[in-house]
């Protein structure tokens, strides 16, 4: 029996995993929590950091220890990741001082990202930031703190995000990873540098405030007694930086070399491929990546596994019932008929954007649609066309990458999505590019796994990854059904762009 074990954990939208790697990169055993995301109003979203966050970890920590039988001494490193470019102030004790603000599907902050587009102007965002300012940034939240919770921001010990949060609770050590840092704090920490930006970083909070930088996979610190109390880990137990979860999504797919392209399918789509070179295109976000000395294109969309997470919850509640009375799993049973559902959903087009959208629109007003409705259509149609919205979205991205010069040679789908095959297949021919999914699907656990694996030098490089991942299931595209999805595709887009002023109004 291997001696050497790295444990790696996922805190996800609604769920979070983790898993024990054996020394072969092989799993051993995995464990999840399913957890809420409260939406008290609208454009508002949160999650109580301690509770969900650090309480999932402590019970798949406890979890995965008593499955094994593996002894905590044996646990060589730990990894962890969260969802990326969230919000979480907390005290000197590393307690929240309100419920944390998610990534990008919380829009709550438009007035700041108005306020700061004034202050700076254009030309000067695009400088430091690449892009326009966006929902999923993190500068603009932490303006809204102060704007409407003064006394959380005057008090605020540090503001953290997600992963840098988990990484704190473990060790008491305050930090956050270089790529998750550059391109969601932007401008408060300098990449020529590698430090707080000083230029700009009192226009939002006091420097102190903030955590310190370093490379994904640098050990940052070792497990505290209370938190091994509380987790079951052994104390001293080393543990690195931490990642956002896309990035080390990317890592357990095997995105590692120049026109690797990885689809996160979760409960929102996200992109990253690597580039020989950075793209200025305010429609997609670039930047370097978690593996030293690598450009990357990214994209992300507010609703992939949201959106049928929702049709499950309002149309399919039947699907949902039969699953809590022990029966299939909802969305198995949501795929029954959809075969028989033509291209184009006989005319029936969604914009997927429930939750406003992030890139290639970057729009957070942008609102859903059902267009197209007719009294031969079902709730399967209605749900096919849902699934193929996502299909051209990540079209729309795909062409973004072409046109500056950062094609994917090698597309990989990760995440709960590729378990849908009907889905699968629609992506493909939209895109009309043949969609790869790793043997190992379980997702950024693994990749937090294997990037402990490197910083204990178990693992060489991130290069090593290559030889431990299969690949699984590839689709490739049906040329007749690419050419007939064109069609729909225009409408598509030519009706957010017919809509979007009334959509405002809205």
């Amino acid at each position: 029996m291997a001696n050497k074990y790295f444990l790696g954990v996922d805190i996800g939208t609604f769920e979070s995993k983790g898993l024990i790697m054996d020394e072969n990169c092989e799993v051993v055993a995995m464990h999840a929590e399913k957890h809420a995301m409260e939406n008290p109003k609208p454009n508002h979203f949160e999650m109580d950091a301690e509770e969900i966050w650090w309480g999932d970890f402590c019970k798949i920590s406890h979890a995965l220890l008593e499955k094994t039988g593996i002894s905590n001494a044996d646990i060589k490193c730990v990894g962890v990741s969260t969802m990326g470019a969230g919000l979480v102030p907390v005290d000197e004790n590393c307690m929240p001082m309100m419920k944390a603000i998610p990534y990008g599907i919380d829009a709550r902050a438009s007035a700041e990202i108005a306020y700061m587009n004034e202050k700076y102007g254009e030309e000067e965002i695009l400088k430091f930031n690449g892009r326009p300012l966006c929902a999923n940034d993190v500068p603009p939240k932490i303006l809204w703190i102060k704007n409407n919770l003064p006394e959380v921001y005057e008090k605020a010990h540090k503001f953290l995000t997600g992963s840098s949060f988990m990484t704190a609770k473990l060790t008491g050590k305050y930090v956050i990873d270089r790529f998750l840092g550059y391109g969601g704090f932007t401008p408060l920490y300098d990449p020529d540098t590698g430090k707080i930006n000083e230029k700009y970083v009192r226009d939002f909070c006091r420097p102190e405030q903030l955590a310190e930088l370093h490379d994904n996979t640098d050990i940052v610190g070792t497990v505290t007694a209370k938190a091994a109390a509380q987790t079951g880990l052994l104390e001293g137990t080393p543990v690195i930086t931490g990642a956002d979860d896309s990035g080390a999504e990317a890592v357990s797919t095997g995105i590692l070399e120049v026109g690797d392209l990885m689809i996160q399918m979760g409960s929102t789509l996200y992109f990253i491929g690597i580039a020989d070179h950075l793209v200025h295109d305010s429609r997609i976000w670039s930047g370097g990546f978690l593996i030293p000395n690598t450009n990357s294109v990214q994209g992300g969309t507010n609703a992939a596994g949201t959106l049928t997470r929702w049709y499950r919850d309002n149309l399919f509640f039947d699907a949902l019932e039969l699953e809590k009375a022990g029966g299939p799993d909802a969305y198995e049973t949501m795929m029954k008929g959809l075969e028989d559902i033509p291209v184009g959903s006989d005319g029936l087009i969604t914009l997927p954007y429930i939750a406003g959208e992030r890139t290639p629109i970057n729009d957070p007003k942008a609102k859903g649609m059902i267009f197209g409705l007719s009294m031969q259509h079902t709730r399967a149609h209605i749900y096919h066309s849902a699934l193929e919205s996502i299909g051209y979205s990540i079209a729309n991205h795909l062409a973004i990458f072409r046109e500056n010069g950062a094609a994917p040679k090698r597309i990989f789908a990760a995440g709960g999505g590729t378990k849908n095959p009907i889905w699968m297949q629609i992506i493909a021919d939209i895109t009309g590019e043949e969609i790869h999914t790793a043997n190992v699907t379980i997702g950024a656990a693994y990749g937090d796994a294997l990037m402990a694996a490197i910083a204990t030098g178990h693992l060489s490089k991130f290069a090593d990854i290559r030889n431990y991942i299969t690949e699984g299931v590839s689709y490739k595209p049906n040329a007749e059904n690419h050419e007939k999805y064109q069609k729909y595709y225009k409408i598509f887009n030519r009706l957010y762009e017919a809509t979007k002023d009334m959509m405002h109004e809205l």
